[in-house]
C-alpha cells in the first residue's frame, strides 16, 4: 500500500501541473510570440516565479544537498548568497539591454538579436547550436534526479528507468500542447509550492531529532569539519570560480535568458531582480542546510544516492516524503519543459530557418510548428537515453551545463555595450572559449583546474580577451548594423 500511495501522489501531482497547462493552452494565441513569450506580458509574480521554478532542477534538490552532506554547508553561501547576487545584478545588465531590444526589434532568440546585429546567419546558428548542446546535460540532468528519487523512495521498487520515463513523457507531453503561458502558469504554482513544502520538510525534521541544536550537535560528532568557514574543497578560489561561471551560465540558459524578453514592463524587470537574491536564500538554507544535518542523523544513504529523497523517508510520513519528491519532480518537469519549450525555438528560428527553410521557401508556419515539436520529442528522447546509462553525477552534469553556457555570457555583454565589438570578434570570444572549456572536458592534456581556479572560469576570460583584442584589429563587416543596440532604445 506505501507504493500505491507514492505513487499516487507523485502521478496525481503532476497531472495537476499537466491540467493548469492544458487551461493555459486554450487562452494561448496561435503566433510564436505568444508560444515562445506569452506576448511579453509578464508580471512581477509571474515573471519572479517562472524564472525561479524553471531554475528548480535535479541540481537544486539532489545535487545541492548531495554537495552538503558530503562536504558541508558552505554551498549555501556558493549557490544561495553569491550565485543570487550576481545573477541579480546580471539580470539588470544583460536582461535589462534584451528588454529593450526585444520590445523595438521582436526578438525571440537571442541568436536573433545577435544575428540581427551582426548580420550573420553563421552567428545566429552558431550560439543556437552551442546554446543546444550544453542544454543536452542539463535536460539529462532532470532525468537522472527523477529516476533516482523515485528509485530510492520506494526503496528500488520502482526502477530507475521508469522514474526517468515518467518525467520524459509528462515533458514532452507538456511541451507539444503548451507554450510559455502554460509552463510560467504551472511554474508560478510550483515555486511557491517548492518553497513552503521545503521550510516544511525543514522543520518537520528538526522537531523529530529535536530541534537546530541537537541536529548541529550531531553533526559536530560525526563531522566537525563541516561547521568551520572553509576546507579542502570549498576553496575561496573554487567557491569565487563556482559562483561566477553559476551565475553568468544561468544568464545565457535559453528557458531563462528568453524570458529577459517577456517582461510585460521596467518596472517589473527591476522587481524581479531585486526580489531575486530573497527567493534564492528561502530555497537554498533549507533545502542544503538538511543535507548537511543529514551527515550526523541516523540516515542510510545508499552508494551514489541522494540525501534528501533518505532524509524525508527517515523522518516524515509516507505520504509527506512522496509530497516533497513530487514537488520536486514537478520542478525538475518545469525545468525541462522550458529548456525543451527554448530549444524548440532555437532550432527552429535560428537552425531551420535561415538554413533548410532558405531552400524551402514556401515553409509554411504550420509546417515549422510541427518540425519544432517533433524536434521536443527527438531531443527528449536522446536525453532519456543517455540517462539509462548514468554516465556522471548530478553535480558533474549541472556544473558541465552551467559552465558551457557561461562562456557565451562576456562576449554577449561587450557586443550589447561596446560599440565597436565586430562580427569576427564576437566570434572569436564564442569559438575561443567553448572550445577551451570542451578541451578541459575531455582532453587529458587540458587541465580542469588553474592555481584552484576551475576551466570554466578560465575560459569565460580567453572569451572575453578574443572578443576585444579581435576587434580591435578588424574592421567591421559592411552589412553589420552597429548602432541598433545603442540609439533610439526606449524603455517607454
Amino acid at each position: 500500500m506505501t507504493l500505491e500511495i507514492q505513487l499516487g501522489i507523485i502521478v496525481g501531482y503532476l497531472i495537476l501541473a499537466l491540467a493548469v497547462g492544458l487551461v493555459a493552452y486554450r487562452m494561448t494565441d496561435r503566433t510564436a510570440e505568444d508560444f515562445y513569450l506569452a506576448s511579453r506580458t509578464f508580471g512581477t509574480v509571474v515573471l519572479l516565479f517562472t524564472t525561479f521554478a524553471t531554475l528548480l532542477s535535479a541540481f537544486t534538490f539532489f545535487a545541492g544537498p548531495n554537495v552538503a552532506y558530503h562536504e558541508g554547508p558552505e554551498w549555501v553561501l556558493v549557490m544561495g548568497l553569491m550565485d543570487g547576487i550576481i545573477f541579480a545584478i546580471l539580470w539588470y545588465v544583460i536582461g535589462y539591454k534584451q528588454w529593450l531590444l526585444g520590445r523595438q526589434y521582436d526578438y525571440v532568440t537571442l541568436g536573433e538579436m545577435l544575428g540581427d546585429r551582426f548580420a550573420s546567419r553563421w552567428l545566429r546558428g552558431l550560439v543556437a547550436g552551442v546554446s543546444l548542446v550544453w542544454l543536452f546535460p542539463y535536460v539529462m540532468l532532470q532525468q537522472v534526479g527523477a529516476g533516482t528519487a523515485l528509485e530510492a523512495l520506494t526503496e528500488g521498487a520502482l526502477p530507475y528507468a521508469v522514474g526517468a520515463g515518467l518525467i520524459t513523457a509528462f515533458m514532452i507531453l507538456y511541451v507539444v500542447v503548451a507554450g510559455m503561458r502554460g509552463i510560467a502558469w504551472t511554474d508560478t504554482l510550483q515555486g511557491a509550492f517548492m518553497l513552503v513544502t521545503t521550510w516544511v520538510a525543514m522543520l518537520w525534521v528538526l522537531a523529530v531529532v529535536g530541534g537546530p541544536g541537537a541536529a548541529t550537535a550531531a553533526l559536530e560528532a560525526e563531522a566537525a569539519h563541516h561547521l568551520a568557514l572553509g576546507s579542502n574543497h570549498y576553496t575561496a578560489q573554487w567557491m569565487l570560480s563556482t559562483a561566477i561561471v553559476i551565475g553568468f551560465g544561468v544568464a545565457m540558459f535559453p528557458q531563462v535568458n528568453q524570458r529577459f524578453f517577456a517582461a510585460g514592463s521596467r518596472t517589473v524587470l527591476k522587481r524581479s531582480f531585486a526580489l531575486w537574491p530573497i527567493l534564492c536564500v528561502l530555497l537554498f538554507v533549507p533545502s542544503f542546510m538538511l543535507g548537511a544535518w543529514a551527515r550526523g542523523l541516523d540516515v542510510t544513504v545508499p552508494e551514489g544516492g541522494n540525501v534528501l529523497p533518505a532524509v524525508l523517508a527517515e523522518y516524515t510520513p509516507v505520504w509527506f516524503a512522496a509530497l516533497v519528491i513530487a514537488g520536486a519532480m514537478a520542478a525538475m518537469m518545469s525545468s525541462s519543459d522550458s529548456m525543451l519549450l527554448s530549444g524548440s525555438s532555437y532550432f527552429t528560428r535560428d537552425l531551420y530557418r535561415p538554413t533548410l527553410g532558405f531552400f524551402d521557401r514556401d515553409v509554411s508556419e504550420r509546417r515549422e510548428d510541427l518540425i519544432a515539436r517533433g524536434g521536443v520529442v527527438v531531443f527528449a528522447t536522446a536525453a532519456f537515453a543517455a540517462s539509462l546509462f548514468n554516465p556522471a553525477t548530478l553535480f558533474e552534469l549541472g556544473d558541465a551545463a552551467f559552465s558551457g553556457f557561461a562562456q557565451l555570457a562576456l562576449p554577449v555583454m561587450v557586443a550589447l555595450y561596446w560599440r565597436k565589438t565586430t562580427r569576427a570578434g564576437i566570434t572569436a570570444g564564442i569559438l575561443s572559449s567553448q572550445l577551451f572549456y570542451l578541451s578541459s572536458l575531455f582532453v587529458a592534456a587540458v587541465p580542469a583546474t588553474y592555481g584552484g581556479w576551475t576551466a570554466g572560469l578560465v575560459g569565460m576570460g580567453i572569451g572575453l580577451v578574443a572578443t576585444v583584442g579581435v576587434s580591435l584589429v578588424t574592421s567591421p563587416a559592411a552589412d553589420e548594423r552597429r548602432s541598433i543596440y545603442f540609439d533610439g532604445l526606449r524603455a517607454d
